[in-house]
């Protein structure tokens, strides 16, 4: 298996100077603690011995509008999403729930759900069961 399954995502925001506080406070607690800039976009990077880890850019749109589409975070515990969940209320989320179990989605579904500044729906989700000791 690879140990990487995803290269970037470009996140588009309708205001970078009002989304960058928001994810300086989230990101590192996702495990993207690495901040840097280019021309075009605001980024952070997950901590990897890689030449390039895999990294989340914000993109400026002034027109963007957000949409039913949510970006889905990996936990390894659940107690490691309820460790994040309090990072949420510091960030200035909007439309937090949880944490909270989700049977509907699979039996051991167990994640916080949250809106960014622009209103683009992420999440925070572990999917374990405890017997696997996490």
């Amino acid at each position: 298996m690879a140990a990487r399954l995803f290269d970037h995502l470009d996140l588009r925001v309708r205001d970078l100077g009002a989304a960058i506080p928001f994810y300086d406070a989230v990101m590192p607690a996702l495990g993207f603690p690495v901040k840097g800039s280019t021309a075009a976009c605001t980024y952070y990077e997950a901590a990897r011995d890689h030449p390039k880890p895999e990294f989340v850019a914000l993109i400026e749109d002034r027109a963007h509008v957000a949409n039913g589409s949510r970006i889905a975070f990996w936990s390894e515990t659940r107690e490691a999403v309820d460790r994040f969940a309090p990072v949420l209320a510091g960030a200035g989320a909007a439309e937090v729930e949880g944490p909270m179990f989700c049977p509907e989605y699979s039996p051991t579904y167990y994640a916080v759900f949250f809106a960014d500044p622009s209103g683009n729906r992420l999440e925070l989700a572990c999917r374990v069961t405890p017997s696997h000791g996490r």
